[in-house]
């Protein structure tokens, strides 16, 4: 028997220490999701490219679900890094993925078979699947008129759901789904009578309806639904509680409901807002800001008719005008550009006007000079409303197609493709409404005729005699815009 000494002891303790130490470090829990992600310093976030989520315009990122998660990576302290899907599958695919997204805001609802896959926040908007149908077609009341219809649906989603349970009921019910559409092309084939009918979410057709005249609502197939975020399924739900701390934070504060306002409360409208009220504005507001149009546009060699068309498009030559996406003044300048053109108050008309002349003319300056003189204006005027990225985007699809890249009137034809899946997919900068600087250069085109017509007797006053044709509305003055007669324009 051997006795052991007060030294061994205290070594034999020592290691049995140094053995529970290791054994506890070796047991401790792995940082949680949260705690990775203020670590890294980063929250990557998966959503998709398309009106309702995520894309670009002439302000920059945008978006419902872009400018709320924003928020919320702000309250993390963190850097947004943004991800885009395909499609649905492809969403829920990537969605916890090593050094993937560890969440997903991408307008999504909940099912059971979701469920199985990724965790759900609380709810953060009340939408509804809405049935449409075109204008001319006989309006469809309940889901059995479905049946015998060209309908086509949103793969992966919860539409596609909605006809599979559809289907247990009404068993002739026929239908299609497809990965390669988002939901604005979904409408817009309806609008074209490409197909009977769709499903889509009611927040993406109060947002995209103005564009598409054609379209109704025939009824809602399901008046509760409510989306939310997604994170991967598993146990560390710091991320989920986080999340919904943030959100009901965010109703209680406000941010929701300014956010809903902004991209689903209302409507824009394009196109020309009538001879009557133009001729009106011609006389009443004009004159105020003529001087400053034509100063601004002898500094850059600008047509000033052009700039006062600009500004009526923009603001209906109203130096307070803004507008929800935070655009301001005359002519509607972001605040970035207003930085990077010198201006430090957009709501003085004249810091404004220049500021919009700048800018224009820098624009195009900056356009290739394949473009012809005739043509580089309707260029510029594009860029300046969707931005350079998006319009060389349209250019490349244009001569993809075996047009000409530098013809306005060949881009014209292209630049809608921006806002379908199957074009932007293609390019740089993905999404974008296209339809807009088309409208935003045709209406421009108008104004700056309308005007071009009012101002040319002045400018061609030395041969006009007492014997001329007198045109309707005109009188020869100090060679300011004459006072105009309104039912001339509606002609």
């Amino acid at each position: 028997m051997h006795l052991l000494t007060p030294s061994t002891i205290r070594t034999l303790l020592l290691c049995c220490a140094a053995g529970l130490l290791l054994a506890l470090n070796g047991c401790s829990k792995p940082p949680s999701t949260l705690e990775r992600i203020q670590e890294k310093g980063v929250l990557h976030v998966i959503t998709r490219n398309s009106p309702s989520t995520y894309f670009q315009d002439r302000n920059g990122d945008t978006g419902f679900e872009y400018e709320l998660v924003k928020h919320f990576a702000k309250q993390l302290g963190v850097e947004l890094k943004i991800e885009t899907a395909e499609n649905i599958d492809q969403l829920f695919s990537r969605l916890g993925a090593e050094d993937g997204p560890v969440l997903a805001a991408a307008g999504l609802v909940e099912s059971p078979a979701r469920l199985a896959h990724v965790r759900f926040s609380d709810p953060y908007l009340d939408v509804a699947a809405q049935v449409i149908y075109h204008h001319k077609s006989p309006r469809p009341k309940q889901a059995q008129h479905l049946v015998g219809k060209n309908l086509l649906a949103l793969k992966g989603s919860i539409h596609e759901d909605n006809l599979k349970a559809l289907k247990q009921e009404y068993p002739d019910l026929d239908y299609a789904v497809s990965d390669q559409v988002e939901s604005v092309d979904l409408l817009r084939m309806v609008d074209e009578q490409q197909i009977d009918l769709t499903l889509v979410n009611s927040n993406q057709v109060a947002m995209n309806q103005v564009y598409f005249p054609n379209i109704r609502v025939a009824f809602n197939l399901n008046d509760n639904l409510q989306q939310r975020w997604a994170i991967a399924a598993g146990d560390d739900i710091s991320l989920l509680n986080e999340i919904n701390r943030f959100l009901a934070n965010a109703k209680q504060s406000g941010l929701l409901q300014r956010l809903t306002e902004r991209y689903y409360g209302h409507v824009d409208t394009l196109g020309y807002v009538g001879a009557y009220a133009f001729a009106r504005h011609l006389q009443q507001r004009l004159p105020n800001y003529e001087a400053a149009f034509r100063d601004a546009a002898k500094e850059h060699a600008i047509d000033w008719r052009l700039l006062a068309a600009m500004g009526y498009q923009e603001s209906h030559w109203l130096p307070t005008a803004t507008s929800k996406t935070g655009v301001r003044g005359l002519m509607m300048l972001t605040q970035r550009t207003a930085q990077a053109m010198g201006v430090n108050d957009r709501l003085d008309p004249k810091q404004s006007i220049l500021g919009g002349a700048r800018y224009i003319a820098l624009l195009m300056s900056q356009l290739p000079s394949e473009i012809n003189a005739s043509d580089r204006i309707w260029f510029a005027l594009a860029a300046y409303n969707v931005g350079m990225g998006h319009l060389e985007d349209a250019r490349k699809l244009t001569a993809a197609e075996g047009l000409d890249p530098n013809a306005w009137l060949d881009v014209k034809t292209i630049l809608p493709r921006l806002a379908q899946k199957q074009w932007y997919s293609k390019t740089r900068y993905g999404y974008a409404r296209g339809g807009e600087p088309v409208h935003f250069v045709n209406n421009i085109r108008r104004y700056y005729d309308i005007l071009t017509w009012v101002t040319q007797p002045q400018i061609e006053g030395a041969h006009i005699t007492s014997g001329s044709t007198h045109v309707p509305g005109l009188q020869p003055n100090d060679g300011r815009t004459a006072p105009i007669d309104p039912a001339v324009i509606s002609q």
